[in-house]
């Protein structure tokens, strides 16, 4: 299968690797001409065959969107565009009726995986309809882990980026959760090593998961997080999940809380925020802030 990728960022150039290792043709395009196959949009559009797919990695908001406007004026009735960057699912809406206008497809798919996706695979949730996933079906299957899971059609258009916004409000809490055990241990005397504490979690306990085994990463690296600023950005991901809980009337006290730490990063150099930080750093490559 040909596929078009737009953006071969951190994400997007592992991801054009990841499919080519499956045996389909993938033409890349960035604004970086040392990472891209192409040096326009139109390029890229010109050199796929018809009917055409092409895969979004730019930033959510402005960028997507004036991509996906270019995109539209370029490709033909028929053609697909997916959007797997971090887009709000309204957006997909938007997107997937202005291109629907021109007879042209729209899926949206959240993408978890980070740094580590070309070695691992890629968590995939789409949505869209059937038979417009099912045209980008090989390069999913390309994208995913290997086995039975990692990969579903979430729902309708706007479900992917959905259920992706969740999982990173999940994860916001999970990450707050280590952190504050990790400062609550490395403040009291009589644990003389926080680090092995950490790594005995990592077999036969209930919390031994990938975050743990990236904690525990981050430690070897730095075993008190000194060379780190307190300081975690955040996405909009665990913004928005809130917004969406608000309204629904759903409470998410662990999430909204655990999104207010990170503002709180930016009062002061917090020592939670250094373990947030480390741990965004190990699974996505996410920049930290020295000292």
């Amino acid at each position: 299968m040909e596929l078009g990728l737009v953006g071969l960022g951190k994400m997007g150039g592992n991801m054009r690797e990841r499919i080519r290792r499956a045996g389909h043709t993938v033409i890349g395009y960035d604004r970086n001409p040392e990472l891209a196959d192409v040096h326009s949009l139109q390029e890229l559009v010109e050199k796929l065959k018809g009917p055409r797919v092409v895969w979004v990695m730019v930033p959510a908001g402005e960028a997507t969107q004036s991509t996906i406007d270019e995109l539209a004026s370029l490709l033909s009735p028929g053609d697909i565009v997916v959007d797997g960057g971090n887009s709000r699912w309204t957006d997909d809406e938007k997107h997937a009726g202005e291109l629907a206008a021109k007879g042209i497809g729209f899926v949206d798919c959240g993408v978890s995986g980070g740094v580590w996706g070309l070695e691992n695979g890629y968590a995939l949730m789409y949505g869209g309809d059937k038979e417009h996933v099912a045209r980008v079906q090989p390069i999913f299957d390309a994208l995913k882990p290997e086995g039975d899971f990692g990969s579903v059609h979430a729902g309708k258009v706007g479900a992917g980026h959905f259920a992706k916004m969740v999982h990173n409000g999940i994860e916001y809490a999970m990450m707050q959760a280590f952190a504050e055990g990790w400062e609550l241990l490395e403040a009291v005397d009589s644990v003389t090593d926080v680090r092995e504490v950490f790594r005995s979690w990592q077999e036969g306990t209930v919390i031994r998961s990938w975050l743990l085994d990236l904690a525990v990463r981050a430690l070897d690296d730095d075993e008190h997080l000194e060379k780190l600023r307190g300081y975690a950005a955040d996405s909009g991901e665990g913004r928005w999940t809130v917004e969406a809980a608000i309204d629904n009337a759903v409470p998410l006290p662990a999430i909204t809380a655990s999104l207010f730490a990170r503002f709180a990063s930016r009062q002061d150099d917090s020592p939670q925020m250094k373990m947030i930080a480390a741990l965004r750093n190990q699974f996505g490559g996410h920049a930290v802030e020295s000292k």
